[in-house]
C-alpha cells in the first residue's frame, strides 16, 4: 500500500513538474567553444529542472546523451579551423586593448551571428512558439530582435563581468569614479591617476567608439527585423529581462547591480567532479610530486604560439620534479617529448583542478580557467593575451594568489624562476585556498541562483517589474544633463530679473536724489 502510494505521488509530482515546464530556446551563435561552456551550464540546469528546452549553436556539444534539443548550423569558411589559428596568432603576437580590438572582432561576429539566424536551421524554428529565449552575448545586440519575434521575455547570459552595453541594457550605473573598466586592468581602489584614466577610457574613447558599434548593430538589426513588423533596436533593449553575469562580488571589481543583473560566478563547476578520463586519470594519482596543468584555452590554439617560447617552456618543465600535463592540440607538433610531460588535445579542465595532485595551473588567465582555479584552490601563472585576460592576470597577482609571465619577451630563467617560485613558495597556495572558502560560500549554488530568476522571469511573464529604471531614460536624463540645464537657466533668468530690479531700484533711488537737489 505504502509502495503503491509512493508511487503515485511520484507520478503526481512529475506530472505537476511536466505541467510546469517551460519551452526555452537557448541561442549561442558565438564560435568559442569557452563562451558555450558557460551557456550551456544554464541550459542543462533549466533541462535539469524538467523544462522543455532547444539549443541552438555553432558548435558541437559534447553530451552522449541529450535530454534537450539540440539544432547546429555549420561555420562558414572565413571561420575554419586553420582561419581561427590565424587570428589567434595575430592575437598573441600583436595584442591589442580591446577598444581597438572591437574594431576588428566586431564585424566578424555581426558576419557570424547573422549567416546563424539566417540559416535554413534556424528559420525552421520560426513557425513555433517559446516562453523564453536565452541568448549567449557577444556584442550580437541585433539577435534580441529573436525575442521580438516570437513575443517572448529574454534573458542575456555572459561568460565575465558585465562591459558596457550589458551596463545598459540591464540599466546599471557605471560609477566610473571608483569602478574600473574592465579593459583597463585596474583594480580597487583606485587612486587620482588610476581615475583619471577610468575616466579618458570609459567617458570618453569608449562611447565614441560604442556608437560606431551601436550603428553597426542598428543595420543589422533592421536587415533581419524591418520595421514595419518589429519595434526598434533601442525599445527591444528595454525589454531583457534579466542579465546573468559569469561573476562573483568577491572576486573584486565591486558595483551596484539592479536586480535585473544577476551575478552567476563559477556556473560551470560542478558540485561533484565527474570522472576522469583512465589516462589522465591515472597520470594524476601516480604523480605522487604533484601535477602542473598547463592550458591556455580555447581559443590559444597551440599552432598560433612561436616554436622558440614553448620549446623554451618545454626545457624547463621537462626537468622539474612534477609531472605535467600540458594541453596541446593538432595544429602544431609538440615541443618535445619527455617521461613526465602529457599531451592531451583536450582536458576536462574543471574536472582537472579539482583533482588534488594539481599544485599548479599556467593559464591564458581567461574568466572560465581563473575562476574554476579559484574554487578549488589552484595557485595561477598566467599568460595573458587579449580580452579580459589582462585585467584577471593583474587581480590574481594583486591578491597573490599567484604569478604573470610576459609571452612575446619569455626566456627558460624567467619562466623557471615563476614556475618554481609557486610550487615552491606556500602563500599563493594558502592565498588561494583561503578565497576557495569565501567563493563557495553562498546562499544558493550559480545553478540554483540561475534556475531561480529565470523560473522568476517566466513566472512573472518578463517580470519587468524588476527593470532599472535608468533603462528608459536617455543620455541627458541619465546624467540629469536636462535637470541642470533647467537649474543653469533658471539660475541665469534669475540673476537677469535682479539685476533688471537691482537696475530699477537704483534708478529711482538717483531719480529721488535729483528731486530732492532741485
Amino acid at each position: 500500500m505504502i509502495v503503491r502510494f509512493m508511487t503515485c505521488a511520484s507520478l503526481f509530482l512529475t506530472c505537476l513538474s511536466l505541467g510546469e515546464s517551460a519551452k526555452i530556446l537557448g541561442v549561442f551563435s558565438t564560435p568559442a567553444k569557452s563562451h558555450l561552456i558557460i551557456h550551456m551550464s544554464v541550459m542543462r540546469a533549466l533541462v535539469e529542472q524538467g523544462h522543455d528546452v532547444t539549443v541552438f549553436t555553432t558548435l558541437p556539444l559534447e553530451d552522449k546523451v541529450k535530454k534537450y534539443r539540440h539544432i547546429q548550423v555549420g561555420l562558414p569558411n572565413m571561420l575554419s579551423k586553420e582561419k581561427m589559428v590565424e587570428m589567434a596568432k595575430e592575437k598573441v603576437e600583436k595584442p591589442k586593448n580591446f577598444l581597438f580590438e572591437y574594431q576588428d572582432i566586431l564585424p566578424k561576429m555581426l558576419f557570424v551571428s547573422n549567416y546563424t539566424i539566417n540559416s535554413m536551421e534556424f528559420k525552421s524554428l520560426l513557425n513555433e512558439s517559446f516562453d523564453l529565449v536565452v541568448l549567449g552575448y557577444f556584442l550580437n545586440d541585433f539577435q534580441l530582435g529573436i525575442a521580438a519575434h516570437f513575443k517572448c521575455p529574454v534573458v542575456v547570459n555572459f561568460m565575465i563581468q558585465p562591459f558596457t552595453q550589458l551596463l545598459d541594457m540591464s540599466g546599471t550605473p557605471k560609477e566610473i569614479s571608483y569602478v574600473p573598466n574592465l579593459f583597463t586592468g585596474l583594480q580597487q581602489p583606485m587612486g587620482f591617476t588610476d581615475r583619471l584614466y577610468n575616466f579618458v577610457y570609459s567617458g570618453i574613447l569608449e562611447p565614441v567608439v560604442y556608437k560606431w558599434g551601436e550603428w553597426q548593430q542598428e543595420k543589422m538589426y533592421r536587415y533581419n527585423f524591418p520595421e514595419s513588423k518589429y519595434p526598434s533596436l533601442s525599445e527591444v533593449k528595454k525589454n531583457v529581462s534579466l542579465v546573468l553575469i559569469n561573476h562573483h562580488f568577491s572576486q573584486g571589481g565591486l558595483r551596484p547591480l539592479p536586480p535585473g543583473m544577476v551575478e552567476i560566478g563559477g556556473i560551470q563547476i560542478k558540485e561533484k567532479p565527474n570522472p576522469l578520463p583512465e589516462d589522465i586519470k591515472e597520470f594524476l594519482d601516480e604523480s605522487k610530486n604533484g601535477v602542473v596543468y598547463f592550458s591556455f584555452g580555447s581559443h590559444v590554439a597551440s599552432g598560433s604560439l612561436r616554436p622558440e617560447i614553448t620549446k623554451a617552456m618545454f626545457n624547463v618543465l621537462s626537468k622539474i620534479p612534477f609531472n605535467v600535463l600540458w594541453k596541446w592540440d593538432d595544429s602544431a607538433p609538440v615541443p618535445g617529448t619527455s617521461d613526465n610531460i602529457m599531451y592531451k588535445p583536450w582536458t576536462p579542465q574543471d574536472d582537472v583542478l579539482a583533482h588534488p595532485n594539481v599544485k599548479l595551473f599556467i593559464s591564458h588567465g581567461g574568466q572560465g580557467g581563473v575562476v574554476e582555479a579559484e574554487y578549488h584552490g589552484v595557485p595561477l601563472l598566467i599568460c595573458s593575451f587579449f580580452g579580459d585576460q589582462h585585467a584577471n592576470k593583474d587581480l590574481v597577482i594583486k591578491k597573490e594568489f599567484g604569478r604573470g609571465f610576459p609571452f612575446k619577451t619569455l626566456t627558460e630563467e624567467i619562466f623557471r624562476k615563476e614556475v618554481l617560485e609557486i610550487l615552491e613558495n606556500p602563500k599563493y597556495s594558502e592565498n588561494i585556498k583561503k578565497f576557495s572558502s569565501v567563493y563557495r560560500d553562498r546562499p544558493m549554488t550559480a545553478k540554483q541562483t540561475a534556475v531561480f530568476w529565470i523560473e522568476y522571469v517566466i513566472r512573472h511573464k518578463g517580470a519587468f517589474h524588476m527593470q532599472s529604471p535608468l533603462v528608459h531614460l536617455n543620455f541627458f536624463q541619465q546624467h540629469s544633463l536636462d535637470v541642470l540645464g533647467f537649474l543653469a537657466v533658471s539660475l541665469i533668468v534669475l540673476l537677469k530679473v535682479c539685476c533688471v530690479f537691482i537696475c530699477f531700484i537704483k534708478r529711482k533711488l538717483s531719480s529721488g536724489n535729483k528731486l530732492k537737489v532741485l
